[in-house]
């Protein structure tokens, strides 16, 4: 189990580095593929992935990310508007079809994946995008790596074992330090290249650590998420580590934070 978990994460750090280097197109329409995965994933948890419900959730992810691709994000509300119509005109004329909280996980799968992660591609495309665009998976990846390394050694008390029993206090507090020292050995050597922040090195410390906060937190609402419906794994897209938001989960809640931060900082 640990190559094939090996294997696959290398195999998605390439595929990573490749897009994002890229930018442009190539990450646009690989973040929309990663959204209408992650989206029909979470469809799946109430068995809507195949349903009217759910293609119209398809429709408005396709749509919300073209309208940012074009500049046309201040239409956003009457998209978000127009698709909550949308779902209430079918729960009502199909019902008892649907299920109130069925229509609510539809309605929710817009916001928690394709607005989430449109922010990949945001981050991208600002001032300093090239740069500032790694900090997302500093903030998650490098954190959930710190944190199970500190956990692993250091563990003893443990943070909410009904939710997660294998994460401790002392894992999640390394999580947080690992990502700011990490942000800042990142802002140490690529500081002469930032032209848009003063002071790169304190400003990716705050990021990070910030990141690493929020990370956790997407962490434990995906493990939420899957109890209340009693699944392992999101999917099986990824050997050894699930569906996208097995591994995207933590990235979801982070990049609108970096974006944000990056923005005020």
């Amino acid at each position: 189990m640990f190559w094939i978990r090996f294997r696959s994460a290398i195999i998605l750090m390439i595929i990573a580095i490749t897009t994002i280097m890229l930018g442009g197109n190539v990450l646009f329409y690989t973040v929309l593929a990663i959204s209408l995965i992650g989206m029909m994933e979470l469809y799946r948890t109430v068995k809507l992935n195949k349903s009217l419900l759910g293609i119209v959730g398809y429709v408005a992810c396709i749509a919300l990310d073209f309208m940012i691709l074009y500049h046309y994000e201040e239409y956003n509300m009457v998209l978000f508007i127009a698709f909550l119509v949308v779902l209430l005109l079918i729960y009502v004329f199909t019902f008892p079809k649907y299920r109130s909280e069925q229509v609510a996980i539809v309605f929710l799968g817009l916001f928690y994946v394709a607005v989430m992660l449109s922010y990949l591609y945001k981050v991208r495309v600002v001032e300093d995008g090239a740069y500032l665009v790694w900090l997302i998976f500093i903030g998650s990846w490098g954190s959930d790596t710190s944190a199970y390394c500190i956990g692993m050694l250091f563990g003893k008390h443990k943070f909410l074992p009904k939710l997660s029993p294998k994460k401790s206090l002392e894992g999640c507090i390394g999580g947080v330090v690992g990502a700011a020292l990490l942000g800042f050995l990142y802002g140490t050597i690529i500081k002469n290249q930032i032209t848009g922040i003063d002071n790169p090195q304190i400003a990716f410390v705050i990021i990070c650590g910030a990141s690493s906060v929020i990370s956790q937190v997407g962490d434990l609402a995906a493990s939420a998420i899957k109890r209340n419906h009693d699944i392992k794994d999101y999917g099986k897209l990824i050997p050894g580590h699930g569906g996208i938001l097995d591994r995207f989960d933590s990235v979801i809640f982070v990049a609108p934070i970096v974006y944000s931060l990056a923005l005020i900082l």
